[in-house]
């Protein structure tokens, strides 16, 4: 009963900010609501006491005792939800398959997968010294095992 208030409280909030989604969500056993969102243009500390605010101011603590947490999924969280990848395009991304990992630049966003790009440097197939090569590749969003985008100094 807890959990659906709660979960309706939070749907209602993100139809009415619809720059906003849901990343993570959970209500441990003592009541701990915890909500982790992301944005199509980035998270405000405003926009994380907006959902508190909306779940918080329409939950009445005399009827059930609770302790709320909304946060921002952190830089170094992986990406786990499409939106997430259309806000980090042309960003370097190091993504895990199940077979590989790859470290290249997000260069294309589609329904179904990523495309991301690298260079690497390869013998010539001529002669002695290296070249550079660009290389790509598209993975599909259900092949990827973890996707982090790299903060680069």
């Amino acid at each position: 009963m807890f959990k659906n208030t709660v979960t309706e409280l939070l749907e209602a909030a993100l139809i009415e900010r619809p720059d906003l989604f849901l990343i993570d969500f959970s209500i441990q056993g003592d009541n701990q609501i915890k909500v982790t969102i992301d944005g199509d243009k980035g998270v405000l500390v405003e926009d994380c006491m907006f959902v508190s605010r909306a779940i918080e101011h329409n939950l009445d603590r005399e009827e059930q005792d609770f302790s709320l947490e909304v946060m921002s999924a952190g830089a170094t969280s992986p990406l786990v939800h499409k939106r997430q990848y259309k806000k980090n395009l042309n960003r370097v991304l190091d993504v895990k398959t199940a077979s590989d990992t790859m470290e290249g630049t997000l260069t294309e966003v589609t329904d179904s997968d990523i495309k991301i790009e690298w260079k690497v440097r390869e013998p010539k197939p001529i002669g002695k010294g290296k070249v550079t090569v660009k290389k790509q590749a598209n993975i599909a969003y259900e092949n990827i095992v973890e996707a982090k985008v790299m903060i680069k100094f």
